[in-house]
């Protein structure tokens, strides 16, 4: 994938080209495929790269391709259902949105194993976190703000800060959403966890000395994380949405729950699930026109919500959504 003329090749004369690979060659991809006359979507998942993929607009358009980043999980299908339901409100004063990907049966010592790309888990944990405060855009701390969060019946857990899942909502819902917030589930204990392995330097991206050597202290988290996890347990994904405002002209609360487990006959993750299904829906749109609009744009502007949650609901997931 970082081999440019095969990348070129690859993509000619196809509708629509997927990354699913590190999130740093996303925006060379993205080149790729506006060079190639292909629609391009990726899994995304920081904030800078997305930037600067989004930058690509005009030449997206002059070539009339689109591409879409941040397309699977959080960011991806949570960003989209959030938009959806701020779209049926007046005015949305708050949105809350929290997903976590858990063991079925954590175990010590951080309860958590590793089911998507090291690197990508260590920048969500070590990136500045967008939020909307008063409708503005404030930047929070990584693994700050834990709360206590109840999700039957999985239970007692907990959310924290963490980078890149709110992705381009702040800027997009802005003037729509006094407050807005994005916090990854985890079970309780690990962000405190987390965040002593960072306040020791762990993500620090400088080479330290180390005998005849010298070796970014991230390298050494993510080789210690990507040897201690489990990787291949049971999983379970869990999603929440909450959002309060006016709506038809009265205070309204809006709440949307999903709870998914992986599908052993399938050979199918909950995360592989609920990362993979996305993106292949957004994909299927671009490559059948229900996406018409053009540029690099965010998944939640162009993406046809309603029609994205009936594929949702298509491929097994149970949507729960409730109105006060």
């Amino acid at each position: 994938a970082a081999r440019g003329d095969d990348v070129l090749r690859a993509m000619r004369g196809m509708d629509v080209a997927l990354s699913a690979v590190v999130y740093h060659l996303n925006v060379a991809l993205a080149r790729a495929a506006i060079a190639s006359g292909c629609h391009f979507l990726d899994l995304g998942g920081n904030n800078d790269v997305v930037d600067a993929t989004l930058e690509l607009d005009a030449e997206a358009r002059a070539a009339g391709v689109t591409v879409i980043p941040d397309c699977g999980l959080a960011p991806g299908m949570a960003n989209i259902l959030a938009a959806r339901a701020v779209a049926a409100f007046d005015q949305a004063d708050s949105v809350r949105i929290r997903v976590g990907g858990l063991p079925q049966n954590p175990m010590p010592p951080l309860d958590y194993q590793l089911t998507f790309s090291v690197h990508g888990l260590i920048n969500e944990y070590a990136e500045p976190c967008r939020t909307l405060r008063d409708g503005l855009e404030v930047i929070e701390a990584p693994l700050t703000g834990i709360e206590e969060l109840d999700f039957p019946p999985v239970g007692r857990l907990e959310a924290f800060h963490t980078s890149g899942g709110v992705s381009t909502l702040t800027r997009t819902l802005r003037g729509r959403v006094r407050n807005l917030d994005y916090k990854t589930i985890r079970y309780p204990g690990h962000g405190a966890k987390m965040r002593f392995l960072l306040d020791l330097g762990m993500a620090g991206e400088t080479p330290v000395p180390l005998g005849a050597v010298a070796i970014a202290p991230r390298e050494m988290l993510a080789a210690m994380l990507a040897r201690v996890l489990p990787h291949d347990g049971p999983d379970l994904i869990i999603v929440r949405i909450e959002a309060e405002g006016r709506r038809r002209g009265n205070p309204a609360r809006y709440r949307l729950d999903l709870l998914d487990r992986g599908d052993e006959r399938e050979g199918l993750t909950a995360m592989m699930k609920a990362t993979a299904f996305p993106a292949a829906i957004i994909a299927l749109m671009l490559a059948r026109g229900d996406i018409t609009q053009r540029g690099a744009v965010p998944q939640e502007t162009c993406v046809p919500h309603e029609r994205f949650v009936e594929e949702l609901r298509s491929r097994g997931f149970d949507l729960r959504e409730e109105w006060t």
